[in-house]
């Protein structure tokens, strides 16, 4: 039985998110995995690493997505390659792919501001 990090999320409140905030959400760990591995903290980056992949096996189990499964569980399976493969690819990629759907929910936010 696996261990669940994020209970409220996956008690459903994952499900109220758009795909964009379940990758910005999803590529805040990942971010938060590189740095602490770089920084040489291993359990930190092990800790986050598990947080974005239950994060991301929630958004493979939600139904809105079932045409998109096939995309999503390939950018799980890279993030699992990047981590424990010696020869797939660098960082700043990985974190680059993540970048676009952070930047569309802070601007999404930043619009909403401006109207209130």
């Amino acid at each position: 039985m696996s261990l669940t990090l994020h209970r409220s999320l996956a008690a459903g409140r994952w499900q109220e998110l758009t795909l964009v905030e379940q990758l910005a959400n999803i590529g805040s760990e990942v971010s938060r995995a590189l740095r602490a591995r770089a920084a040489g903290n291993e359990p930190r980056s092990a800790a986050a690493l598990d947080r974005a992949l239950e994060l991301f096996d929630l958004t493979l189990a939600d139904a809105r997505w079932q045409g998109r499964r096939r995309e999503l569980a390939r950018a799980r399976e890279i993030v699992v390659q990047h981590f424990f493969s010696a020869t797939w690819g660098d960082d700043e990629s990985l974190d680059g792919y993540f970048l676009p759907f952070a930047a569309a929910i802070a601007t999404r936010h930043e619009t909403a501001s401006s109207r209130g």
